[in-house]
């Protein structure tokens, strides 16, 4: 069995698009698809927490991908709910990066 194939599930990761303005002229957060139909595998932490500046934040969940172009910045569409990436750790083996786990929090519109 390979790491490939314990990622289930797949995922949409979107990156926010400057650019589009609103009525007023003003810019909107416009958020363009980045990468389509990653594999992917989602777990739900409890009691986990991440501190960002002076802000601690729970972690909702964590995915696990393959090694992959994400950041903090982007988003991830997982079962069509959408996460902010709290954190992108970079797991390595023996020969470089072998995937990516993020940690997330749910997006409340």
């Amino acid at each position: 069995m390979t790491y490939s194939d314990l990622l289930i599930s797949t995922c949409t990761v979107t990156r926010y698009a400057p650019g589009a303005i609103d009525a007023y002229g003003n810019p909107t957060k416009a958020w363009a698809n980045h990468l389509v139909g990653q594999k992917c595998r989602i777990s739900y932490p409890k009691g986990k927490q991440i501190q960002r500046g002076t802000e601690v934040v729970s972690v909702d969940a964590m995915l696990f991908m393959e090694n992959v172009d994400v950041t903090v910045h982007d988003r991830v569409i997982v079962d069509t709910i959408t996460y902010e990436i709290l954190f992108v750790a970079d797991p390595q083996d023996a020969v470089g990066n072998h995937h990516k786990e993020l940690s997330l929090v749910r997006v409340i519109a």
